[in-house]
């Protein structure tokens, strides 16, 4: 099956469930390898959440014209938003040992003691648990995160800008 001929339907389906995987894929790496995510690795798991919300809702509903571009627009913003956290995790993680921040609070205590504002400043200032390298498949974790926020963002385009077609399967 041609990922180009896809119908909008099936594209925002594939979406979702890419999300969902790469989420639990997440989990499993912090319950199963005991890989503890820091506040930018959280931050990346919200974008994949608000693509998942979008992709799910779009894969529902199916519109035919400009109301996909709704759908797209929430798919891309939680992109851009994870493609900006994963890039600011990757630089974090570039720095030589002896510029690292030190370590910051958990992030749930940050949230309790300072407004939403501050608490973004501080997570993007990044911490030394932000620096630490985990490879997967020979790539840190935000490289591959990177990717993927790219690769959905692509995959959203490409079925909103494809001429609406029927969504049945013809021969």
């Amino acid at each position: 099956m041609n990922p180009l001929h896809w119908s909008y339907r099936i594209s925002f389906l594939v979406g979702f469930l890419v999300c969902v995987a790469l989420l639990g894929f997440a989990l499993y790496s912090e319950y199963a390898w005991g890989l503890i995510p820091c506040p930018l690795c959280i931050f990346q798991r919200i974008g994949f959440l608000v693509m998942a919300v979008f992709f799910l809702v779009g894969a529902l509903h199916a519109p035919r014209r400009g109301l996909r571009w709704v759908y797209t627009g929430g798919v891309l913003l939680g992109a851009l938003w994870g493609m900006a956290v994963a890039g600011r995790h990757l630089w974090i993680q570039s720095l030589p040992a002896d510029q690292v921040p030190s370590c910051g609070p958990p992030l749930d205590y940050m949230f309790d003691a300072f407004p939403f504002a501050q608490v973004l400043r501080m997570v993007f200032t990044g911490s030394g648990e932000c620096a630490k390298v985990e490879p997967v498949l020979g790539l840190p974790m935000p490289a591959w995160t990177l990717l993927w926020f790219v690769l959905l963002a692509i995959l959203s385009l490409v079925a909103t800008l494809r001429r609406p077609t029927s969504d049945r399967t013809t021969p």
